[in-house]
């Protein structure tokens, strides 16, 4: 096996020879040098994957010499050692992108310790988390089995989120396992939900906090004590995704993490309409027709996000001005942040941002999007992307610069759907893969969570015979005329509309600047 090697450079060299003989002895192969010089003319000859630098040097100072080896070998982690504690001498070299910053007398554990978080770093976190994985294991088993309540399952999906975020770049093994923990946690939750769901929506006193009551619970009361508020709703925004930026925002925010529960079908026109209009599907066709777009129709079926709103704060007689701003592309977003200071004029702003539900349908429709995004992870790390270099951070870093707080939400989840099953419907069904309604829908009764009266789930129904039913954990409709093509084209694609721990369980963050 070959030894890491390391390259020291110190013009005081003899003096470290106890430290150099303490790495040998840990099977680290160590060349010395006794100036910065030295030091950038043997890394033209050889490669080294840790580099010890001294700062105060005859000749070439670290500083100089760190430049030089930059140029050379601009990967290789560099450790500056210095007897000064400066803070300018510090800040340069933070600066030029040292790995590490040591002050002397350094000690060889410290040495040692400096060495493992710059080379052995990741095998020692996947070692760590899989270790902690396998000890929470049975742990996490037992929890899944004795969830009897929607508090239960939120600490279920919490910790199951924690320890896939952990095990990411784990490469042994257990990723599989958690996935086959995650399905079977998702297929005793579509059981609670089928026992619990109906009952929830008859019992607003007793029920966990649904779409419909984000505002009357969430927003108004912020609002009553007269303080700003900005609510940003980004489509699509699973808990992981969430986890995943949180420390970007750390620097302008504190972060209070909730969870509420997406109603069903976990889709936009549902699950948006009933946050902003503070009703469930059918209590808003009935009572705003003009308001609620039926399945069936080419009108968009957000398009009266804005009115909605306006019924729900003036069915709660408030008096407070709103402003509602919907993000689909760049050139909206840059237009938004050229005139964000008229958000001054509203007690409350909502800004819908639109990107990740974008991303989702893309990776459906495109390789390249599909390859960007071949796992979890990656799909993640798509995310994280965006958040950073979109006007997503803009707008955050904007609302902390006036002091506001902000609630970060979304709509619905998304769940990677893996299995097709089989759905017959006529030519008026919903196109959706998680859900559909129709007259004439034959299907497998097992496989699915089916609601023969639609008014009990408070849908509405284009039709007197009409029924709904929702796909579970990582299934999806297929049609058998059609079957290979949608097993080939949806496979591992991200859909949402039915009923799983990811698309259900939405995160709810309270934002308060720092």
């Amino acid at each position: 096996m070959k030894k890491d090697k390391i390259l020291w450079a110190d013009d005081e060299i003899y003096l470290l020879k106890p430290h150099i003989m303490f790495l040998q002895e840990r099977d680290f192969e160590v060349i010395t040098v006794c100036s910065g010089q030295d030091a950038i003319d043997i890394c033209r000859q050889q490669t080294f994957d840790l580099i010890f630098l001294d700062e105060n040097m005859p000749g070439l100072s670290g500083l100089q010499t760190l430049s030089g080896i930059k140029e050379l070998i601009p990967e290789t982690p560099v450790i500056m050692i210095t007897k000064s504690e400066d803070e300018g001498i510090m800040n340069q070299a933070i600066g030029s992108k040292i790995a590490d910053y040591l002050i002397k007398p350094v000690n060889p554990s410290q040495i040692l310790l400096s060495i493992k978080k710059n080379l052995y770093k990741n095998r020692i976190i996947t070692e760590t988390a899989t270790s902690g994985y396998q000890q929470d294991f049975i742990k996490i088993g037992t929890q899944i089995n004795d969830s009897f309540t929607a508090e239960d399952w939120k600490e279920v999906y919490k910790k199951l989120t924690y320890w896939d975020l952990e095990l990411e770049e784990s490469q042994t093994g257990m990723a599989e396992i958690l996935q086959a923990q995650k399905n079977e946690a998702n297929n005793l939750f579509a059981k609670f939900i089928r026992k619990n769901y109906i009952k929830w929506l008859n019992n607003a006193d007793s029920r966990p906090l649904l779409s419909p009551d984000i505002f009357k619970q969430v927003i108004f009361p912020t609002l009553d004590k007269g303080e700003r508020l900005f609510l940003i709703v980004i489509d699509n925004f699973r808990l992981d995704q969430w986890r995943t930026v949180k420390d970007i925002l750390a620097e302008y925010f504190t972060a209070t993490e909730n969870l509420y529960y997406s109603i069903l079908p976990t889709a936009t026109q549902y699950a948006r309409n009933a946050i902003f209009s503070g009703l469930m599907p059918l209590q808003i066709e009935k009572m705003f027709p003009d308001l609620w777009v039926d399945e069936d129709s080419e009108e968009g079926k957000n398009l009266n996000e804005e009115p909605l709103i306006r019924t729900q704060i003036e069915r709660f007689r408030r008096q407070f001005k709103f402003s509602y701003n919907k993000i689909n592309n760049l050139v909206q977003g840059d237009k938004f942040l050229l005139n964000f200071n008229d958000t001054d004029n509203y007690q409350l702003n909502i800004v819908v941002l639109n990107f990740v539900d974008m991303l989702s349908h893309a990776r459906t429709e495109s390789k390249i999007i599909r390859e960007l995004s071949s796992s979890e992870a990656a799909y993640r790390s798509l995310t994280r992307s965006w958040f950073e270099h979109s006007i997503a951070l803009d707008l955050f870093r904007r609302i902390a610069d006036k002091h506001c707080r902000a609630i970060l939400t979304t709509d619905h989840g998304t769940i990677r759907v893996t299995d097709a099953i089989k759905v017959i419907g006529d030519k008026n069904t919903n196109t959706n893969l998680r859900y559909k309604l129709g007259k004439n829908l034959s299907y497998n009764q097992k496989e699915v969570f089916e609601i023969i009266h639609p008014e009990k789930a408070f849908l509405p129904s284009p039709n007197i015979s009409t029924k709904y039913i929702f796909a579970q954990n990582r299934n999806f409709f297929s049609y058998p005329n059609n079957y290979n093509y949608y097993v080939q084209h949806f496979t591992d694609t991200f859909q949402h509309g039915g009923i799983s721990l990811e698309e259900m369980l939405v995160p709810l963050i309270t934002l308060e600047p720092k």
